[in-house]
């Protein structure tokens, strides 16, 4: 049996989807203090990337990894064809447009200046409101913007708001929600489709049993 690769994101996400995988029984050479960036758990035949989280998506999709964890944000902005098998229970967050309270968001007789790291959403979303905009791509601290009069509003993933609270901005509009997700290679899938399959139903039946006993 060919080895199954298995594209991680580093930091929090990786995190977690390294605890699942323990959970289940699989991936327990994985060690994410090491500076290795590639582990395989010859047991299961399954290799293991880690990787920067916006490069998940990437290697998925051009068939250097057949699967990966990754949110759905990046899945949207890569603008890639994969398959989306299944979304995860943890890490739930949210994309948004905010600003300072009040601020009108649809102006049909002018262009909206909006911040965000994540243009292709951006684009996206204002065009189906048929909302004109303006984008001013941006890499960190997209709160400033707005607060300096760089923009009107951003776009940007809220999780708690505590960040947009403590700059004085608020949630004007939910764009959509976020879930990690398992991602897959298309062309790879249907060679794999057996092994990944067997992986998402025992993630799905570990969840269950999870939520069952917290209840």
């Amino acid at each position: 049996m060919d080895y199954l690769v298995i594209a991680l994101a580093k930091g929090r996400l990786g995190d977690q989807s390294a605890e699942l995988f323990d959970k289940i029984g699989i991936g327990k050479t994985l060690d994410l203090n090491s500076r290795k960036l590639v582990f395989e758990d010859e047991e299961n035949k399954i290799k293991f990337m880690l990787l920067k989280n916006s490069d998940v998506v990437t290697y998925v999709s051009n068939g250097v990894a057949d699967i990966g964890i990754v949110g759905k944000d990046m899945v949207k902005e890569s603008q890639s064809e994969v398959y989306q098998l299944y979304n995860l229970d943890f890490g739930h967050c949210k994309m948004c447009i905010a600003g300072e309270k009040g601020k009108k968001l649809y102006q049909n007789n002018s262009v909206l200046k909006v911040a965000t790291k994540f243009s292709n959403s951006s684009k996206e979303y204002f065009e189906s409101k048929g909302q004109k905009i303006e984008l001013i791509k941006l890499n960190g601290s997209v709160e400033l913007a707005p607060i300096l009069g760089l923009s009107d509003v951003i776009v940007d993933i809220v999780e708690t708001g505590n960040t947009l609270r403590a700059n004085g901005l608020e949630i004007l509009e939910d764009m959509y929600d976020i879930h990690p997700q398992i991602i897959a290679n298309r062309i790879g899938y249907k060679f794999k489709m057996e092994q990944i399959d067997e992986i998402i139903n025992k993630i799905s039946e570990w969840e269950k049993a999870h939520h069952a006993k917290s209840i």
